[in-house]
């Protein structure tokens, strides 16, 4: 389905909040917990930021573990960690998905290479494990997959919020009122959702010729949580 394209070096959907200009990619697939998504979602664009949502490529769209459907805007072969400036990762089972595919694990592996924020929500930290950035890293997660994380390499520790460098790390077992999204030196804790998203490409970080995603669908709209 085609989509008009949208040039992010040109200015955000997100107003002239306090990460007015910073593009953010959020990952995606099927069973993601619902908050985990919208929550960084909302309060990230409220801010200012830029958010995409980007997907494996095994589909176009994704239900939550609750039934709620997410639209991607990208798959992840299609657009590279230079695009962004901070990769967030949800949790429920989602990160199971996403890392048997190696674009994603790639994404958040290169993310973290060039030093971007990464943060891992819950059972996010499977994907970090997978992309095998934690190895002599603090850190935390939903205590299931604590020994996922300590033979990862990580100094795993039962604490609701750890940021070691640019990891950044969410236990959240249950507490939404935990989850407000932060990104390091530059966000603090945001207010309300703003309005519904709209259609949208992903353009290049760099300034150059934009590079359009794979595929391109417009999300649903006229919901929220």
């Amino acid at each position: 389905m085609a989509m008009e394209a949208r040039n992010i070096d040109k200015g955000t959907d997100g107003g002239n909040g306090e990460l007015a200009g910073m593009r953010i990619a959020i990952l995606a697939e099927t069973l993601y917990e619902d908050l985990e998504l919208w929550y960084p979602y909302y309060r990230l664009r409220e801010a200012g930021a830029d958010v995409f949502v980007v997907g494996s490529g095994s589909a176009e769209t994704y239900q939550s573990k609750h039934g709620y459907p997410v639209t991607v805007d990208a798959e992840a072969d299609t657009v590279t960690a230079s695009q962004f400036d901070a990769v967030i990762i949800p949790g429920g089972y989602s990160p199971d998905h996403m890392r048997r595919h190696p674009s994603m694990v790639k994404l958040v592996r290169e993310a973290h290479e060039q030093g971007k924020v990464v943060a891992a929500i819950c059972h996010a930290g499977w994907m970090l494990a997978s992309a095998n950035i934690v190895r002599g890293k603090t850190a935390t997660s939903y205590r299931s997959i604590k020994d996922d994380m300590v033979n990862a390499g990580a100094n795993w520790v039962d604490r609701e919020v750890v940021r070691d460098g640019t990891l950044d790390h969410r236990r959240l077992e249950g507490a939404p009122r935990q989850h407000g999204t932060r990104t390091p030196g530059r966000a603090g804790r945001l207010s309300q959702p703003p309005g519904q998203p709209t259609r949208r490409s992903v353009g290049r970080a760099d300034g150059g010729h934009q590079r359009q995603p794979g595929r391109r669908h417009q999300r649903r709209t006229g919901e929220r949580l």
